[in-house]
Formats: structure tokens, C-alpha cells, sequence
């Protein structure tokens, strides 16, 4: 090879050595920069806001009235003038006892009470002759006290008699069976012709008023307590606008279209449930609402005047199953942050302590965070 030959190659050696020299300078750098960027993450920067607490509990609907129908008088049923399942008003007839008996048992009675009415002047104007007598000593003192015996006895017949007439009365008043409510009446349990007693144990027929309805939901004692103790340690304050509204989830999911108010908390607890019964009232124009149905009540608890709530995703767990979070601190490192959270809003978790406004919580690239890795804050997640 001659001298310019061999020049020209150790050129392009040099030249090939350089560009190899120069790509892994670059790679290096390159990767020391990726390291000392870290990953990047998004992050949500906590603010406290008005949140009100509400709790989801079980319920069953019950009727707001409910009347058991039955004879007041034992006879015959001659007529029912109802149609199973229709709405009937207060004092309304729903079925007619045979009252041909009763109205003979009254006639006797008030023909008693005429009896005596006709016999009482004559013994009145004979007690006042013999008093006037006794006085003159004409008829002896046996004689007065006589007449004053058959003058009272006949009075006391006829108060006894008036009674006798008043119950004659009532007990033809009740051979029409009325209704005592309004509301939906149900289904007959007996048709014309049957005979009926008084005070029977079998219902003729239950009607029910249902607008409004009542919603009965059991709560525990502990959720009570929790809720006193919250309340007494001021964390927890009364929401006045809306505390006493209860939105009403039925069966299948929807929501009912009117809001109830809660009326009272049972002041008993259920020694085999260890529960007290909320009582709720729900209007119900449409009855859509019947009597024995499952429902949910969403039940206002109180307002936390400075909560923190954080997304459901940035909340993690440890061994033990005490939730967590990452913080990005000052010098952009992830920090583990143990929290306490309260209950679920949504998709939301309401944090009761472990974060304060500021803070910025990883709810983004949480696969590659580590506590005290350094990161790269790539911008503010979406809530």
C-alpha cells in the first residue's frame, strides 16, 4: 500500500472511530438525563370543599293507614257494594248486614220506652197525693213510702229502657259496614250470603291509604353513635336546608321522582337487630309505592364544611389493607402518604385525615412510583 493509500485510510478509520465514540456519548447522556428526570405522573392538587354525607340504607314501604274490616254485629251479608282493589272514601258502605232483626229489636225497644213513658205521670201524681195525705195523717206512712218505691222503680225502668233503645240504636247502625278510612280497599274474603260475627278474627276486607306512604329503615346504633360523636367533636355539622329530605331508590334501581322528609328515629332498639327504625314519609299520588316493597333511602348525615375528597383510582393499599396514597413533595419526589377515608361518594373516596389543601396527589403513572423516587409532574389529571 502506497503512502497516500495508507493516509487515506487511517482518515476513514479515525473518522468511523469518532462517529462510534461520538453515538455512545450521546447514548449515555441521553440515558442519564431519562434518570435523572424520572417518570412522569399527573397529579390532582387537593382543594377542601362543602361535601354533605349522606348514607344508602334499606327500607321497606308501609301503608300510611290501614283499617281491618269487620262486623261490629253478627248476621247475614245481603249486599257488597265495593270493587276488589278500588279506591274508597271515608264512610263509604262496603258491605250490609241483614238489618231487618235489628231494626225489630229497636222497634221492641222503643215501644218499651213508650210503655213506661205512658205509666210514669200516673205514678208521679200518686206518690205527690199520698205526700200530701201523709201529712194529714189520711193514709199511713207504709202507703207513701210504697208510692214512692213504684215511683222510682219506674223511673230506673226507664232509664233501662232508654239504654236498651240507644243500644238497639248503634247495633242497627252497625249493620251497614262503612269504610272508616279512604284509601285502596283489597280483596273480600266473603261474598254475599255468608254470615258474619261480631269481632270476627278474619278481616271482610283491609283498606289501605297509601298517599303518602310511610318508608321504615332500620339503622345500626354504631352508625348512630358515629354520627353523635362526629357531631359532639364538631366534625361533622347539621346540613338546616336539607337534613331532613331522603331520596327514595327503588327495586329495580331508579330513582323515585319525590323526595320524602324524615319524620322521627324510633327511641327503641331491636334487641335482635340492634337497630333503631327511621320513619320516613313519601308522597304518593300515582301509588307507585306499595305497601311491602324494598326500596333504598339515601338519608342526609350532615356537611363537612372543609372536606377532601380524592378519586377512587389514586388510592391504593398496604398489606394490612390500610389505604394510601403518593404526594409529590417540594423536591418532586413521590412520598407516601397513609389517609383515612370515610366512605365512598360516587367514584370518590371522602377522606377524614392524612391530606390537607395543596397537596398534590399521583393519580396518574402510579405503576412506576416508588416512595422517594423522584418524578416528573407531567400536568394536572382530569377529576
Amino acid at each position: 500500500m502506497n503512502k497516500k493509500s495508507r493516509t487515506s485510510f487511517l482518515g476513514t478509520v479515525c473518522l468511523i472511530l469518532a462517529v462510534v465514540f461520538l453515538a455512545q456519548g450521546c447514548g449515555l447522556r441521553g440515558r442519564k438525563d431519562t434518570q435523572q428526570k424520572g417518570p412522569e405522573v399527573k397529579v390532582v392538587k387537593i382543594q377542601t370543599e362543602r361535601v354533605v354525607l349522606t348514607s344508602e340504607l334499606p327500607g321497606r314501604t308501609v301503608a300510611y293507614q290501614v283499617a281491618d274490616i269487620r262486623p261490629q254485629v253478627s248476621g247475614l251479608i245481603i249486599k257488597r257494594v265495593f270493587e276488589e282493589g278500588a279506591f274508597v272514601k271515608e264512610g263509604a258502605l262496603l258491605y250490609q248486614i241483614d238489618p231487618a232483626p235489628y231494626q225489630a229489636a229497636y222497634n221492641q225497644a222503643r215501644a218499651a220506652v213508650a210503655m213506661i213513658e205512658a205509666n210514669l205521670p200516673a205514678v208521679r201524681l200518686r206518690e205527690q197525693r199520698f205526700k200530701e195525705l201523709v201529712a194529714t195523717h189520711a193514709v199511713g206512712q207504709q202507703d207513701y213510702d210504697n208510692a214512692l218505691a213504684t215511683l222510682h222503680l219506674t223511673e230506673a225502668q226507664m232509664e233501662a229502657s232508654k239504654a236498651a233503645l240507644e243500644m238497639a240504636k248503634i247495633n242497627l247502625s252497625y249493620t251497614p259496614i262503612k269504610s272508616p278510612i279512604s284509601g285502596r280497599i283489597g280483596r273480600s274474603s266473603v261474598t254475599e250470603g255468608a254470615m258474619v260475627t261480631a269481632y270476627q278474627s278474619v278481616a271482610l276486607a283491609t283498606v289501605q291509604a297509601l298517599d303518602p306512604i310511610y318508608v321504615d329503615v332500620p339503622q345500626s346504633t354504631t352508625e348512630l353513635l358515629r354520627l353523635q360523636n362526629s357531631m359532639g367533636a364538631g366534625t361533622l355539622s347539621s346540613d338546616k336546608e336539607g337534613q331532613n329530605k331522603v331520596t327514595i331508590i327503588r327495586e329495580d334501581g331508579s330513582p323515585y321522582p319525590i323526595e320524602g322528609v324524615l319524620r322521627f328515629r324510633d327511641v327503641t332498639v331491636s334487641p335482635t337487630t340492634g337497630s333503631v327504625i327511621l320513619r320516613i314519609v313519601v308522597p304518593n299520588p300515582d301509588s307507585l309505592l306499595l305497601p311491602g316493597m324494598f326500596v333504598r333511602a339515601v338519608i342526609n348525615e350532615g356537611v363537612v364544611d372543609h372536606g377532601i375528597l380524592i378519586t377512587q383510582s389514586a388510592v391504593s393499599r398496604d398489606q394490612k389493607g390500610q389505604p394510601y396514597v403518593f404526594v409529590v413533595d417540594a423536591e418532586s419526589k413521590a412520598s407516601m402518604r397513609m389517609i383515612t377515608v370515610d366512605r365512598v361518594m360516587g367514584n370518590k373516596w371522602v377522606v377524614s385525615s392524612g391530606l390537607s389543601e395543596g397537596d398534590q396527589v399521583i393519580v396518574e403513572g402510579l405503576q412506576r412510583v416508588r416512595n422517594g423516587v423522584s418524578v416528573t409532574v407531567a400536568g394536572q389529571a382530569a377529576e
